[in-house]
């Protein structure tokens, strides 16, 4: 009987001893993807090219066709599996205006790669020293672009926005109930953040122990920023009960509108509470995942403008500099490098003015016996709530690197301008929609449209609306919403079903839907914005004409 040849197993790894031929061979499969993602993309729409119905049985399909082969699959077989699963797969082209959803650049991916070809676990610098490097330096480095003292901050990379407001959570709770980590969480905290603020803090409440009814929703402004005013007196009312408020969430930059909730005024009153009353101050977190990386600008010259900004492009920056110049005062916050930091997901930096606070979550070394435990390492992050941590802080390293400060700055004006222009025609060669974050300059518009044509967004903040006028309006928007999706692959508009809770007349509050228009793309340019605008122009036509044939129908 002949032997049968198994494939040489080791040759799916880069090589031991760095040989020019397994590299060659690594790099043609490499050139095979990027090749393979260059054919399929179309700059004239927004997703690759490729048919694929993910509709219908699409999924149940995959669990029942879906096995492990028995035997090896060739390299090149397995490259053209991989570019079927990109087909018809959204793309940052010019025409992407949805969420925050941005293009990985180059230098973003190419710190993903470095990191990858050693795979260190940056749990430990004994196991992935070059991680442990990357993530000391990039610490530092955010920390003197905010004003926080580099020797004394300290910090880790994490799963996300979610991640950071999860461990500022943890940590206000250690400061709190020290004795919480063995004997569980007392039933008097509570925590605190706007009506326009992420969900993240939600299911931290929840996964925390503390439950959502312990979570404190402030009022919001017509700019999505929160009302500190309104902050004072449910933090004050939470005490009388006999609570204690732990931790504040401050909004720097909403997903949705740009709002930025002033941290100097959270600061001030939150101390004011705390001296009242004879507490601790609530642990303050900016959740900066988006709106922090603003802080480019901290220590721009608006007044020689150096970049050459157009002046109502360095007048918006301006505004949303002087919002965002306090992040120092929080006690921790957060930049999700994979959103306005260019970087691939998962790049989320959770930054600590104290690292200090860190050891507030540690574990004892004798629960940590594979790693930490031991006379060699000098850089054990036993306090994170993952064991095992991709260094993903090489990525975020390689990005700041390559663009630097005024790389960054030079992206984050183009956003702007091209927000500014859309702005503007949006107003121009559609007057039926009224954009409800004119208050709030930045890289988000937020618009809705009206049934009769009119303009009722103030009306509807100010609580002069029933609540079914609101629902009418919100159906109306919805219709909007649909009609664009059907048609995002050729240019992918957002939304969203919570952009303002309104009062009504009916003394209820209610969201407001708006649709949005997020500008993330690099190649999104103010050439670009006619385009946009009549293709928006046309759809809203057609849910306008649609509304009047339904009207018409009714009446008869």
């Amino acid at each position: 009987m002949k032997e049968r040849r198994l494939p040489n197993i080791q040759k799916l790894f880069p090589s031991e001893d760095g040989n020019p031929q397994s590299r060659q061979m690594m790099m043609r499969f490499i050139e095979q993807i990027l090749t393979g993602v260059d054919v399929l993309k179309n700059p004239d729409g927004v997703n690759l090219k490729g048919e694929k119905n993910r509709t219908g049985n699409f999924y149940n399909n995959l669990i029942q066709n879906s096995e492990i082969p028995t035997a090896s699959i060739p390299l090149e077989e397995v490259n053209t599996e991989l570019l079927k699963l990109l087909h018809d797969h959204p793309y940052h082209t010019k025409y992407f205006l949805t969420n925050i959803l941005p293009m990985a650049s180059i230098p973003g991916i190419l710190g993903m790669i470095a990191a990858f070809m050693v795979n260190g676990n940056n749990l430990w610098d004994v196991y992935g020293p070059a991680g442990a490097e990357a993530e000391v330096r990039v610490i530092s480095m955010m920390s003197k672009l905010i004003g926080y003292d580099p020797m004394k901050s300290g910090g880790y990379t994490t799963w996300g926005g979610q991640g950071a407001v999860f461990s500022g959570l943890r940590i206000a709770i250690a400061k709190f109930a020290p004795e919480a980590l063995q004997k569980g969480v007392p039933g008097n905290l509570y925590a605190f953040c706007s009506d326009a603020a992420h969900y993240s803090l939600f299911k931290s409440v929840e996964a925390t122990g503390i439950g959502s009814d312990k979570l404190i929703r402030v009022r919001t402004k017509s700019d999505s920023s929160m009302d500190v005013g309104d902050l004072k007196i449910k933090m004050e009312e939470v005490i009388a009960r006999g609570g204690i408020p732990i931790y504040i969430v401050a909004t720097t930059g909403t997903t949705d509108a740009m709002g930025i909730d002033d941290l100097e005024q959270i600061y001030t009153i939150s101390n004011q509470v705390a001296a009242q009353f004879g507490l601790p101050r609530a642990h303050i977190h900016a959740d900066s995942a988006l709106g922090g990386f603003f802080a480019f600008f901290q220590d721009y010259d608006f007044f020689s403008n150096p970049l050459g900004f157009k002046d109502e492009v360095a007048e918006a920056l301006r505004a949303i500099h002087s919002r965002m110049r306090h992040l120092h005062l929080a006690d921790s916050l957060c930049f999700d490098f994979q959103k306005l930091g260019q970087t691939p997901y998962l790049t989320s930096l959770f930054l600590l003015k104290e690292a200090a606070d860190l050891k507030l979550m540690d574990l004892h070394p004798d629960e940590t016996p594979y790693v930490g435990h031991r006379g060699y390492g000098q850089y054990h992050t036993g306090y994170t709530l993952e064991c095992s941590r991709m260094a993903s802080s090489i990525s975020i390293y390689s990005a700041l690197l390559a663009f630097g400060v005024q790389g960054y700055q030079q992206l984050l004006a183009q956003f702007v301008e091209v927000n500014l222009a859309f702005r503007e025609a949006l107003r121009s060669e559609i007057p039926q929609a009224e954009i409800v974050n004119e208050d709030n300059p930045g890289i988000i518009t937020l618009f809705r449209i009206y049934p009769d044509g009119s303009h009722r967004f103030q009306e509807e903040i100010s609580g002069s609306c029933t609540y079914k006028e609101i629902e009418r309006n919100n159906k109306f928007n919805e219709v909007l919403f649909e009609m664009l999706g059907n048609q995002r692959d050729r240019i992918f508009f957002g939304d969203t079903k919570k952009h303002l809770l309104v009062p009504t007349k009916d003394e209820s509050y209610t969201p407001l839907y708006a649709n949005k228009v997020f500008i993330i793309s690099p190649y999104t340019q103010v050439e670009h914005v006619p385009e946009i605008v009549e293709h928006l122009k046309s759809i809203v036509t057609q849910v306008y004409e649609k509304y009047a044939e339904a009207s018409t129908i009714s009446r008869r």
